[in-house]
Order: structure tokens, then C-alpha cells, then sequence
């Protein structure tokens, strides 16, 4: 989950709605430059995170009993295998582009190591059984990753003051965007989507205890929290 302090308490944005947020930005992606399994790109970018259940999964609690933002999080094996096995079967394109995710979110860990080499092994006969490419996978995966990392930019409130712009990250076509803000609007540039502006919507729900004495307390917290719908106005220059 993504937790944001503020002065009414912790803003949770859980891992599905982050997802959920990628996807529509996914969705109003230039017709012309959209990949050409599109759909499955476009379904693998809203799911990339819904193994992570908040409700299911742990820890949530820090040891002072705050909860646990998604960054302090470690690899969890568990979790990526429970992942690639529901992409498996609805599709060997879209496992490819999760076995990309877990390569780019953990490929530095040690504790990842030994299972990405098990995914690396199985690699190949997967394109093969998806009628794909190394390239095809890779272009796809780049929109992916830059609708994921917009996503969490947003969900982080990690939009700079004064309109300095920020990276946003590299697209399938290898050009560095950025965004700042303008009024109420999110400008983003060179500009990738096909209409000249669109509206984002995500939620959020604000938890006014800043510390909870178990997980049970602390999920029945988030069950029952308010839910506050986000609006988000993306433009071009």
C-alpha cells in the first residue's frame, strides 16, 4: 500500500488502486503508437499489483505500529509465484510482462536471485507459446513500467512546486518525459496520449489514528474508513 502522512492522519492508497490508476493511464495511450497486444498490455498494467491484497497480505504494521508503506516492503517469493501462476492462466503474454516486473522491482535483491533464475529458465519456451518476441515483450513492458511509475508519482503526491518538472520515466520509444503542474492540471511532455487532456480518478481513504495495536485493528480500520475519490486533470502543453 502507498501511505501518505498528512495533517488529518495517514492517506492509504492500496496496491490494486495504484494499479487501477496505471491502467487508466495505460488506456489513453496514443492509438497509433500502442503496442500490438495491446489489450493484454493494456490488462497486465491494471493487474501488475493485484496480488497484493491488503486485506490478505502482510506485514502491514511498522514496530511502532504505523502502517507500512509500500518501499519498506521486501521481496516476497509467495507473492510473485501466486502472481505469474494467475497470469498463466489467462495468458503467457501477460506472465511475460509480470516476469519483467518482478526482474525490474527486484533484480538487485539477493533474495530474489535464486527464483528469478527459475522464471529466466522459462523465459524462452513462453514466447515461444505466446508467438512473441524478446522486442515485442520489451516495448510492451516500457509502457508498463512508464504507466506504473506515473501512477505512483500521483498516488505519492510527488507532484514538484512552481512548475519545476520531474521525470516521469522512459517510454517504448526511448524518450524521457516529464511532467509538472499548471493550475490544476498535471502537464505532461512530449506528450504520448491521444486526446490533449483526460481526467484520472482514484481512491484514497484517510485513517485519523496514527498507530493501531495489532493488523486485525488496523484492517478493520481501512475497511471502514471514508472513501475520498481523487480527481486528477492530465494536459498537454
Amino acid at each position: 500500500m502507498i501511505v501518505n502522512y498528512t495533517e488529518n492522519g495517514w492517506e492509504i492508497i492500496t496496491q490494486r488502486t495504484h494499479g487501477l490508476l496505471a491502467g487508466q493511464i495505460c488506456a489513453r495511450w496514443k492509438i497509433s503508437d500502442q503496442p500490438s497486444r495491446w489489450v493484454e498490455t493494456l490488462i497486465a498494467t491494471t493487474e501488475h499489483d493485484d496480488v497484493f491484497n491488503e486485506f490478505q497480505l502482510g506485514p502491514l504494521l511498522t514496530g511502532n505500529g504505523g502502517p507500512v508503506d509500500f518501499k519498506m516492503t521486501s521481496f516476497n517469493e509467495d507473492a510473485c509465484r501466486k502472481m505469474i501462476e494467475m497470469a498463466l492462466s489467462k495468458s503467457r503474454f501477460i506472465a511475460l510482462l509480470f516476469l519483467r516486473h518482478i526482474n525490474f522491482t527486484h533484480g538487485n535483491d539477493p533474495r530474489a536471485k535464486r527464483y528469478l533464475g527459475e522464471l529466466k529458465k522459462l523465459e524462452s519456451k513462453w514466447i515461444k507459446d505466446a508467438c512473441s518476441s524478446n522486442q515485442e515483450i520489451d516495448s510492451a513492458y516500457e509502457l508498463l513500467e512508464f504507466c506504473d511509475a506515473f501512477s505512483l508519482l500521483i498516488c505519492q503526491d510527488q507532484v514538484p512546486p512552481e512548475k519545476r518538472q520531474l521525470e516521469i520515466s522512459r517510454g517504448p520509444n526511448g524518450a524521457s518525459y516529464q511532467f509538472f503542474q499548471k493550475e490544476d492540471r498535471l502537464i505532461v511532455t512530449p506528450w504520448p496520449f491521444e486526446t490533449k487532456s483526460f481526467e484520472v480518478m482514484y481512491e484514497c481513504r484517510t485513517l485519523t489514528d496514527i498507530t493501531f495495536k495489532s493488523e486485525t485493528e488496523f484492517k478493520d480500520s481501512l475497511r471502514n474508513a471514508k472513501i475520498e475519490q481523487k480527481k486528477i486533470s492530465i494536459a498537454a502543453t
